[in-house]
């Protein structure tokens, strides 16, 4: 697989070309970066990966409600207590919990969520990449604000397994 260094260069060298689609593949693993004008795709990645590329888009954050916990311990008991499952970023970008501003979160506490459900998008580089719940059960806390900046490995949600 490409390292993050290797795939800016490409979607440079994409950008300034005169190529509309890019597309690589190599051991199972797919990218693919397409240019078109004031439109935004969200990808859904794989087990191998599948990425898009556009042309840069402003995506504004949407507000979001959020309650804090008055005890960060109390609610890591509650986490070991209840055994919850921690839903964690896959890389370092932008946490969104809409595919846009004028639509509605891909989940909410209290959301239902199988394996393969949709519950946010990490943006990186441009990259918009939709975030699955990889676990069936119930959305109990969502742990990051819309538009917040996440590191690799940060916890984003709580579920409550089925």
């Amino acid at each position: 697989m490409l390292k993050i260094q290797e795939i800016r260069e490409l979607i440079k060298l994409v950008d300034q070309s005169t190529i509309d689609e890019f597309v690589y593949e190599q051991d199972g693993s797919k990218i693919k970066m397409k240019k078109k004008t004031a439109e935004a795709v969200v990808v859904q990645p794989a087990k191998n990966v599948l990425q898009e590329v556009q042309a840069p888009v402003s995506v504004q954050p949407a507000p979001v409600k959020q309650e804090v916990a008055a005890e960060p311990v109390a609610k890591e008991t509650v986490t070991e207590a209840e055994n919850l499952h921690k839903i964690t970023s896959p890389m370092v970008g932008t946490f969104y919990q809409a595919s846009s501003p004028d639509v509605d979160a891909y989940v909410n506490v209290g959301s239902r969520v199988s394996k393969d459900s949709i519950v946010c998008i990490v943006e990186a580089m441009k990259l918009f990449n939709e975030i699955e719940a990889e676990i069936n059960g119930e959305i109990v806390e969502v742990l990051v604000r819309d538009g917040q900046l996440v590191e690799y490995g940060q916890p984003l949600f709580l579920v409550r397994p089925e």
